[in-house]
């Protein structure tokens, strides 16, 4: 058993100490913000983003203005992949159904899903104008039928971007505020005097928010942990080549600086050929300033002897992305049980997933794929359960088991709410404090 690095990311070491910085930032922001409120928000945008409008929550007429810049066929483009998210979206909301069963004579179990009342939904801006995080969270939770969605967006460029507003705005979003980072999903998880707090965050996010969801989960729910994007090539030579894996590769870590992204492969010679044709791409990548940090800090290139290598490395690392490119891709998704989502076949890959396919592109990352998969319709339901107790003989046999194995653990007011019952409905005289007789069968 072999299992080659050609090229090792940042040890954990660094990335513990980033992440410890990151917490410290995020800790004493939000407390800011609970503290302060609107003014701490605005200081922040202020600070971080230079915009200080006279409200951050954009009107209809600012609605209306900003989706008039988006031109016709950048509006059919979204429309199109709003259309694709809702109905994969939709397809799982009905593959949730409610049940109610009769589990004994006269007892009647069964469970709801209710939507989430509330919930914020953060649209990243950073480096690029996130359109397609709208889709994903707005139009989702629209599905889910959320009756308040409202959404979070930093300026770009030092205004709102029209193509974000008007995804957001056609997805469903019932109020919708230009505020960015921290301060955004600090505001929506805390409230401010503006803004009335959600019981739900979700969406993607740099380390910064993915850090405040972190710390704010328990006040509020979260989707899960979504921070930096990463991303993930299996491939061997018959399903890949060369400029196949290092686009897949560098179209990930354009995102940010941070952005880990790792080939893993059975071929000596397609590694070696991935590294080369990544720097012949970072050469001629428009956004290859932020790629190649990314690659450079965080890029892995790992050689297996055997397939099965191949998985238990993948599974170990966990990650968010996983483009599958081998002679044997229904394996992997058979086998698989650790990562965000998979993109299998040579013709598949993450941008369509990312953009527009339907898929939701919200997903987990830093090894949460361990326990947890991405953002879906059931994220924004909550299923709750109820019981009912019909007869008097149920509730007689019942209370009996009830009774006595409250007692095995201690609770007597607990076994006396099972033989206040046995007493009215089966006519049990049971002394207070003590635990049902067994009954004789014949009985």
């Amino acid at each position: 058993m072999t299992i080659e690095y050609l090229k090792r990311g940042k040890a954990a070491e660094a990335r513990a100490e980033d992440d410890a910085k990151t917490r410290a930032i995020v800790e004493s922001t939000l407390k800011a913000i609970e503290e302060r409120g609107d003014t701490a928000v605005r200081e922040l945008s202020e600070k971080f983003d230079k915009y200080s409008p006279e409200a951050f929550r954009l009107s209809q007429d600012q609605i209306v203005a900003l989706m008039a810049k988006v031109s016709d066929q950048e509006m059919a483009d979204i429309k199109f992949a709003q259309e694709q998210v809702r109905n994969f979206a939709q397809a799982q909301r009905d593959s949730m159904l409610d049940i109610e069963v009769e589990t004994l004579p006269g007892v009647i179990l069964g469970h709801k899903n209710i939507p989430v009342q509330s919930v914020g939904c953060y649209v990243p801006g950073g480096k690029f104008p996130m359109v397609a995080s709208a889709h994903m969270s707005v139009a989702t939770a629209k599905v889910a039928g959320v009756p308040r969605i409202i959404a979070c967006t930093p300026p770009f460029g030092g205004e709102p971007n029209p193509a974000v507003i008007a995804a957001m705005h056609l997805g469903g979003a019932d109020e919708i505020y230009v505020l960015g980072g921290i301060q955004a999903v600090g505001a929506m998880a805390i409230g401010t005097e503006t803004i009335e707090p959600v019981h739900l965050l979700v969406g993607p996010g740099n380390a910064f928010v993915a850090e405040a969801k972190r710390q704010l989960f328990g006040r509020v729910g979260i989707d899960l942990f979504a921070g930096p994007t990463e991303t993930m090539v299996i491939a061997d030579e018959t399903a890949a080549d060369a400029e196949l894996c290092a686009t897949d590769l560098l179209g990930q870590a354009e995102h940010g600086y941070n952005s880990p992204c790792v080939l893993l492969t059975n071929s000596r010679a397609l590694a070696d050929g991935t590294l080369e044709e990544i720097e012949r791409l970072l050469g001629i990548l428009p956004t290859a300033n932020t790629a190649r940090v990314s690659w450079e800090d965080y890029g892995e290139v790992i050689v297996c002897d055997t397939y099965e290598e191949m998985l238990e490395t993948a599974d170990d690392i966990a990650s968010e992305h996983v483009q599958v490119m081998t002679d044997r891709d229904d394996w992997f998704l058979e086998n698989m049980t650790c990562y965000g989502a998979l993109f299998l076949g040579p013709r598949t890959n993450v941008a369509n997933g990312d953009k527009v396919i339907g898929t939701n592109h919200t997903l987990p990352t830093k090894k949460a794929g361990r326990y947890t998969g991405g953002l879906w319709v059931g994220k924004y339901l909550k299923t709750h359960s109820y019981q009912k107790v019909l007869t008097d003989e149920a509730a007689t046999m019942i209370g009996e088991y009830g009774s006595r194995l409250c007692m095995l653990e201690g609770f007597v007011g607990h076994a006396e709410q099972c033989n206040v019952r046995v007493r009215r409905y089966g006519g049990i005289n049971v002394p207070y404090g003590e635990g049902a007789p067994v009954r004789k069968a014949a009985e």
